[in-house]
């Protein structure tokens, strides 16, 4: 597009300089009429060529009818994850939409998820080129680098030092107990009276990341971590706005100067300044090959990696990493706790339930512990049923093949965008008996016992699993339980929740007044 642009140019000002050589004079309404034509021949041959790539590739699968240039980005203004549950009624699990000239196929049900990602799982771990990830990362760190060196040396690190400095000690779990306490402390001065748990819940299930990426907490008044906590959160938001997916069909929109997309990168610019100066604090009286957590032992691989032209490691990688890891860490469990108090309070029989089985294992006083989790099936169930119910991450994070492929008879090339839709995997009525139903018996056997299901995948599949997804477990269980063991949860006389999902990569509960009374 560029090159020609540029020969049209050349032809234009090439035309007007001759004919002003044999003598023209041009009026100013003449130049403007000349620079009008040559940008209507741009707009022609954008317009053109756009049209051309938003036909579908031979083979490529079907989806619905997109809009001139834009293609079904409207579609996805609200509710992506259920509008495209909606249209694999009608073109069959595995369809495809046009997001501005990025043709994209869409995974519905668990079926078509499974076979993808797990039966072809090298084809389907890329990450798409889309100028958003290349404007915020640069398609390094981790979470969203190409499927390759890069990604294979920071996944492989990051899971090391979530085991060395991690669930990997025997003394972690007690780390995550006495943090659920520091929570209960705080809960407990409001004394019963309603108030918002987000920024509790927020620091708390933040200090446990931040225990294996700094090697310390953070104290639940440092609002200089808890404002870019914030950010992180408001960026998830972001990130699926239409200016953004307006952004990545159409690059060129970066220029103006207002718009969601704006904001967004305000925000990555004042984290990616927050990250450096951390990462320098907590670097500070380093020993070189003893870490003592995240930023040690990626500076350790980086002064390993020196004299290799091809390291992936540097202190950019470093700062998108640790940004990935915060927020990987934070926002999906912390949601997860969010809507959990929600629906306990939503539902006080559910709730009893917990109450009586958590006094009935560990008592009033002794916090529960990750061992006692088999004898607790029922507040596994509930746990479970959240997760599965309120679809924390309903279209994870986007996908792209690595090679050319073909699904089911379809022909899929190298590059194309992915999207599973891992809302449609939880409510697929071929797994699950009245999947709109909160019902967190479905997760137990006729004796009563806790039974997995094949079909849940709250933290995905294949080779781009959350590598957190032990923690978060852990985290759910000690700070669900910890919680339960000492308070009945209750809304204000009068409040009514408002129980439909704030829209982003995660799905997370408008916010809601709470009140807490020891039992």
């Amino acid at each position: 597009m560029q090159g020609e642009g540029a020969v049209l140019l050349n032809t234009v000002w090439v035309s007007s300089t001759l004919e002003m050589n044999e003598g023209s004079v041009w009026s100013v309404a003449q130049v403007c009429g000349a620079l009008a034509s040559c940008a209507l021949l741009l707009l022609s041959v954008f317009m053109v060529r756009h049209i051309i790539k938003q036909r579908r590739p031979r083979g490529f699968p079907p989806g619905p009818t997109g809009l001139p240039l834009i293609g079904n980005i409207l579609a996805l203004a609200s509710d992506p994850h259920v509008y495209m549950k909606k249209q694999s009624k009608v073109h069959g699990q595995i369809f495809s939409l046009d997001l501005g000239g990025i043709s994209t196929v869409v995974l519905n049900g668990y079926d078509a998820v499974k076979e993808c990602l797990v039966r072809q799982s090298d084809v389907f771990a890329d990450r798409p080129s889309l100028p958003l990830f290349l404007k915020l990362t640069k398609m390094g760190g981790l979470l969203n680098a190409k499927y390759g060196r890069c990604w294979t040396e920071h996944r492989k690190l990051a899971v090391s030092c979530f085991r060395t400095f991690g669930y990997g000690q025997k003394s972690f779990e007690n780390k995550i107990s006495e943090e659920s306490l520091f929570f209960i402390d705080s809960v407990d001065t409001y004394k019963g009276k309603a108030f918002d748990p987000k920024h509790l819940i927020t620091i708390a299930v933040s200090n446990v990341s931040n225990l294996i990426i700094f090697g310390e907490r953070f104290r639940y008044d440092d609002n200089d971590f808890l404002h870019m906590i914030e950010i992180f959160s408001e960026n998830i938001e972001l990130a699926t706005s239409a200016w953004v997916f307006l952004y990545n069909a159409f690059p060129l929109i970066g220029l103006v100067p207002f718009g969601k997309h704006q904001h967004l990168f305000r925000n990555a610019s004042e984290v990616y300044d927050f990250l450096l100066k951390i990462i320098e604090r907590f670097s500070e009286n380093r020993k070189p090959q003893s870490p003592r957590h995240f930023i040690d032992a990626y500076l350790d691989e980086m002064e390993r990696s020196e004299g290799d032209p091809d390291s992936t490691y540097s202190t950019e990688n470093l700062i998108f990493s640790v940004g990935e890891l915060i927020i990987a860490g934070t926002e999906t469990t912390t949601n997860v706790l969010r809507w959990a108090i929600l629906f306990m309070a939503l539902y006080p029989n559910i709730q009893g339930q917990v109450h009586k089985e958590i006094d009935m294992v560990a008592g009033p006083n002794r916090v529960p512990t990750l061992e006692e989790r088999s004898r607790m099936p029922y507040t596994e169930a509930v746990l479970h049923e959240i997760l599965r119910f309120c679809n924390i991450a309903p279209l994870g994070i986007f996908h792209a093949t690595s090679r050319d492929t073909v699904v089911r008879g379809y022909s899929i090339p190298e590059g194309t965008t992915v999207i599973t839709n891992l809302y449609s995997v939880h409510f697929d009525e071929k797994y699950w008996s009245d999947p709109e139903v909160f019902y967190p018996e479905r997760f137990l056997d006729a004796s009563g016992q806790f039974v997995k299901k094949e079909a849940f995948v709250p933290f995905s599949l294949g080779r781009r699993h959350c590598l957190g997804e032990q923690l978060a477990r852990m985290e759910m269980f000690l700070f669900f339980t910890a919680l339960l063991q000492q308070f009945h949860l209750h809304f204000p006389h009068g409040f009514v929740p408002n129980l439909k999902p704030k829209l982003g990569m995660t799905l997370q509960p408008h916010p809601y007044l709470i009140c807490a009374e020891r039992r």
